[in-house]
């Protein structure tokens, strides 16, 4: 895929208004027209690195400012904000919500930091859970150093399927001075891995599958190996409470374990020649769905792009535990409950499949609404008590034709389904599946007639 272009005309506007200086002298002063300069400001035109490093040179230049919408977590975070039920009367799209973000970045970080700060107050108490979210989407969930690294530790372990566990088992001996021990069910009830030091160590629950033994020692790996490169990482976002920071800290540990696991290069090249066929995925890399399709929503690095996928784990009662847009640009996670049309929900009926459907987000919801979606059931380890849950994985429609998945699925948009976001945040007229009237709307009572849906509203 090919990498988006940089439009930050209001901050060479500003920048040029603070030297003092017309578009005629600016346009001197870096080499270009004073109409290519015009046409920049305009955002008409990107600005292009030539023009990045003459800024850099001529006026000492932080390129970082630039990028002022990445503070706010771009036009996907500025638009989460705006398609709050709050707003829901306004109908603001996501074209409004871009020209926003072009002509004005600052005012609309102003509009975020009063928005946030309103859903900080005692009515709606901070959460450290959501903040360390909304922390992996400003960064897309592509971490450029923790991958480099992972594929460099990889490379240098000769990291393969068929030989990753005994590879990590060797890593940890040698440079470590930790062995692999594998405790039974009754002795290590509570727990997957425990890292005991006067034994020297690193001990693994017997009823860990293959997958997961092997993610295991990579997370050990990645927190004795990579643990400070983590916590600086983590240090640099502005968190309100020390448990968000240690949320996303967890979250970059998991993120450099599967990157060794499946190694940007070697994994993105396996995408492209397998039409990013999941089932041959999950056996080639040796890893299990879940961890297969969180890793696909980080394929964002710059030049070696893939595609971009957002990725969920919802329970049975539609409430989503696992939430990574990466970069699709989707509102589809957004609402606390899913849509029961949404096969999402269905594949718990049928565990041992994926269940393909293309979906049709209403025009409400905002962002792309045409979707591929692809869910599958798994467990969790225990037996008859098992944690079960749905992992999902979307991508936009026109993206998908060459997806293994998408093969027996018409793409074309009047085939989707249509579904919303949860019943409470949902507009359409017509749908028998309703459970709850769309809040912020007028119901209407007729006393003549009585209409098939459950609630009649609108104009």
């Amino acid at each position: 895929m090919t990498d988006q272009s940089l439009f930050a005309g209001a901050a060479l506007r500003r920048l040029r208004k603070r030297e003092g200086m017309t578009q005629a002298v600016m346009a001197e002063r870096i080499g270009i027209s004073p109409s290519y300069l015009n046409l920049i400001e305009r955002n008409q035109r990107p600005v292009s690195a030539r023009v990045i490093m003459q800024l850099v040179d001529v006026f000492d230049f932080d390129p970082r400012r630039l990028r002022e919408d990445e503070s706010i977590g771009g036009i996907d975070g500025l638009f989460r904000r705006l398609n709050d039920e709050q707003f829901a009367d306004l109908g603001i799209d996501r074209d409004e919500a871009n020209e926003l973000l072009a002509s004005a970045p600052q005012a609309a970080a102003a509009f975020a930091r009063l928005f946030d700060a309103k859903s900080n107050t005692v009515e709606a108490r901070y959460d450290p859970l959501v903040a360390s979210r909304r922390e992996i989407e400003r960064w897309r969930n592509h971490f450029a150093d923790l991958d480099a690294a992972a594929e460099e530790l990889a490379d240098e372990m000769r990291l393969s399927r068929a030989d990753f566990g005994a590879a990590m088992t060797e890593r940890l001996r040698e440079k470590h001075q930790l062995a692999i021990r594998i405790l039974p069910r009754e002795v290590m009830p509570d727990a997957n891995r425990r890292l005991d030091f006067h034994a020297r160590q690193v001990q693994l629950a017997e009823t860990l599958p293959p997958a997961s033994r092997n993610f295991q020692m990579a997370l050990q790996i990645a927190e004795l190996e990579q643990g400070d490169a983590i916590s600086a990482l983590a240090a640099g976002s502005s968190f309100e409470e020390e448990t968000a920071r240690r949320f996303f800290e967890r979250h970059l540990t998991g993120y450099f374990a599967a990157a060794m696991m499946m190694p940007y290069g070697r994994f993105l090249r396996a995408c492209d020649a397998t039409g990013y066929d999941l089932r041959v995925l999950v056996r080639r890399f040796g890893a299990s769905i879940e961890q297969v399709a969180h890793r696909l929503t980080t394929l964002q690095r710059v030049g070696q792009r893939g595609l971009p996928f957002f990725m969920a784990r919802v329970d049975r009662a539609g409430q989503f535990s696992k939430r990574f847009a990466g970069a699709s640009g989707t509102t589809l996670l957004e609402s606390e409950y899913g849509c029961p049309l949404w096969k999402a929900h269905q594949a718990f009926d049928q565990p041992d499949r994926w269940h393909v459907q293309a979906v049709d987000l209403e025009e409400m919801a905002g962002g792309p609404s045409h979707w591929l979606t692809m869910s599958h059931a798994i467990s969790s380890l225990e037996g008859s008590e098992a944690g079960q849950f749905s992992i999902v994985l979307g991508l936009e429609a026109r993206l998908a034709k060459d997806l293994a998945q998408a093969r027996s699925v018409s793409l074309e948009e009047n085939a989707a389904t249509m579904i919303g976001l949860g019943c409470a945040r949902c507009h359409r007229l017509d749908c028998l599946q309703r459970s709850l009237p769309p809040r912020g709307t007028s119901l209407r009572f007729d006393r003549v007639s009585r209409a098939k849906t459950p609630f009649s509203f609108g104009n």
